[in-house]
């Protein structure tokens, strides 16, 4: 990867131009930035290796000047940062090759271009083209500079760590700031839901975010062999991000992380694959058996939410009958699913859901909070919302990418030969992952570089960590 300087310098220009035309604001008061962008693309290319792995200190710092520019959403400073990036790591593999091949048999690297390609299918046929070309760059500026680019940066363990430690630090002092600005408000619920601002735009993707953080800061706690000031740090970040966790009342995060801490502890018990298929079969049979009740107990539960206990806000979580986040909830998914029937195939175009879900939404599901102008979220579902824009092909190739990611992680953390850091990283790695991906039944925040950034690295991590050990064992059948 090492160049003329001079044509680092040349490279580096035209990339800053063509950051600064694509996210054109048309005012002159964003011309304050030039030097700032001049300075991050310097830095970039002359220091690509440290500056890739200083993004993830960025990330949960970044801030979406769609709340001080009205009908443009960009995070700053890392959008730009990635579209710049991408642009320079094409350049350079065009240049001169320097991704291991392998990578592209890898069922991960497979899943996710298939998914790629299909997006570009539907971008065409979408009911909004310039809408879907536009999401689908912007879902390439986080995959492209991650995924795929992001094979080559982690091969060493130590990058692999570092990216983890300045995203978890970051993540934490963000949460230092929320709980400060929360306390003057006494903690209040209400207040809980925009007290993470400008940071975070509401608690549900806060919450998300710190029980994606958890699983890997306890990871790295129980490393071995770490310093005595490290481990201090690590209790106390863990302190700060469990404290994150609570406060946040967010309940699809608390319900999450119970989740992946179970799936965590039947990959590392080694729970026999039948028990597990027979328990999921009585539990089907029963909930099949009782499903009359069941709808009868979640009429009568009218727990709101509103409430800061812990156990109320986790018995709210089953009311659908008077707790509107909920009733909401279900009615953006009804909105996904009449979507699909009208378009099953190609579905209404990538990124087009919140443009045309209002048309579909029953009068019966309506609640308090409903809107018909696409600004109080999306499906709320990464699956849903994949079947209603991509149609059924979209969201069974997003299927596709979840079970590659658990499949090659937890293959990789059995086939991996010691107890050692590594593992009790890819441990971490297989529970965080399972946090956000239970989240994303209730939301979808993969087109935010919140949950973007942290997700594709993991899983560019799995890759190199899989082909590593693939290598290691060719190397000791060869001797």
């Amino acid at each position: 990867m090492l160049l003329n300087n001079k044509i680092k310098l040349a490279f580096g220009f035209v990339v800053l131009t063509v950051i600064f035309t694509l996210f054109n604001w048309f005012r002159i008061e964003y011309l304050g930035l030039f030097p700032i962008g001049l300075l991050f693309v310097y830095l970039s290319i002359f220091q690509t290796e440290k500056f890739f792995l200083f993004i993830a200190f960025l990330t949960p710092l970044s801030v979406n000047i769609e709340e001080y520019v009205d009908g443009f959403g960009l995070y700053l400073p890392t959008e730009p940062l990635l579209f710049g990036f991408m642009l320079w790591f094409l350049f350079l593999q065009l240049k001169k090759p320097f991704l291991n091949t392998e990578i592209w048999k890898h069922p991960i690297i497979i899943s996710v271009c298939s998914y790629l390609l299909w997006m570009l299918v539907t971008s065409i046929t979408s009911t909004d083209i310039i809408v879907s070309f536009k999401f689908l760059l912007s879902k390439l500026w986080f995959i492209v500079p991650i995924l795929i680019f992001g094979t080559y940066f982690f091969k060493n363990h130590e990058n692999r760590v570092r990216f983890l430690w300045f995203f978890i630090v970051a993540c934490s002092f963000v949460v230092c700031f929320t709980i400060v600005h929360h306390s003057m408000y006494g903690f209040g619920e209400e207040e809980g839901h925009w007290v993470m601002w400008p940071f975070f735009k509401d608690h549900t993707i806060y919450g998300a975010i710190i029980a994606l953080c958890l699983p890997l800061s306890l990871a790295l706690l129980r490393q071995k062999g770490r310093p005595a000031l490290s481990k201090a740090i690590l209790i106390l970040i863990n302190v700060v991000l469990i404290l994150g966790l609570i406060f946040s009342y967010t309940r699809a995060a608390w319900l999450s992380i119970i989740c992946a801490s179970i799936i965590g502890g039947i990959v590392y018990f080694k729970v026999n694959l039948k028990l597990l298929i027979s328990i999921a079969m009585i539990a089907l049979g029963t909930l099949f058996l009782q499903w009359d009740n069941i709808q009868m107990a979640l009429a009568k539960n009218t727990h709101e939410h509103t409430t800061e206990a812990f156990d109320e806000k986790i018995q709210s979580a089953a009311n659908v009958t008077t707790d509107a986040s909920n009733l909401e909830r279900i009615n953006r998914w009804d909105c996904a699913i009449e979507m699909f029937k009208k378009r099953p195939g190609l579905g209404f175009g990538p990124g087009t859901y919140s443009f045309e879900y209002a048309a579909f939404q029953d009068p019966e599901n309506l609640t308090i909070i409903s809107t018909n102008f696409g600004d109080m979220g999306n499906a709320h579902s990464e699956y849903l919302g994949a079947l209603s824009e991509s149609g059924l092909i979209g969201m069974l190739l997003f299927l596709a990418i979840v079970a590659s990611i658990f499949y090659s992680s937890i293959i990789l953390y059995y086939k991996y030969p010691k107890n050692n850091d590594v593992k009790i990283l890819i441990m971490g790695i297989i529970v965080s992952l399972a946090s956000y991906f239970i989240h994303a039944f209730l939301n979808n925040y993969l087109d935010t570089d919140k949950a973007a950034v942290p997700v594709w690295a993991m899983c560019a991590m799995i890759v190199t960590m899989s082909l590593e050990m693939k290598a290691n064992g060719q190397a000791i059948k060869k001797d």
